[in-house]
């Protein structure tokens, strides 16, 4: 698939900085470390786009997906595209796509996966709906319209 086909209906983009450490013995980003690259992605997502009340209502996340398409190496400039791309009651999906920058000015695919998160009442312990103005700004900003359940 051609990578324009995978981020065409993604907006959001950021940077994800490659450490040192996040490397293993044969010179690539350890399995373990793509989930780190997603919470880095949609925490700047939820902070930039959706401006998530976090002393409000709490997040926590209920499943994750990889799909591991090529090794990511130290010397590579990652980005990460982020969406919303479905909402229940209380839980919503996110998407990602992890890119690498080519010194051409293209991008290759590098990494897609999905998360599930679940908006949660620290108080009580149990899930609480997603806020409206949050909710809304997912729907608007993602254009998700089709997609609840």
């Amino acid at each position: 698939m051609d990578i324009k086909d995978i981020t065409k209906n993604f907006k959001y983009k950021v940077a994800i900085p490659i450490r040192f450490s996040d490397m293993d013995m044969f010179g690539h980003a350890n399995n373990a470390v793509y989930l780190t690259y997603f919470e880095q992605a949609r925490s700047c997502y939820w902070s930039d786009i959706i401006k998530w009340d976090w002393k409000k209502i709490g997040i926590i996340v209920a499943k994750a997906e990889i799909n591991y398409v090529k090794p990511i190496v130290l010397e590579e400039q990652i980005f990460a595209y982020v969406k919303t791309s479905r909402l229940g009651n209380s839980s919503w999906e996110i998407e990602y796509a992890l890119v690498c920058a080519n010194d051409d000015g293209t991008e290759s695919i590098r990494t897609q996966g999905k998360t599930v998160q679940v908006a949660i009442n620290y108080q009580t312990g149990k899930p609480t709906p997603i806020p409206p103005k949050e909710r809304a700004l997912m729907k608007s900003y993602d254009n998700i319209w089709l997609n609840e359940v």
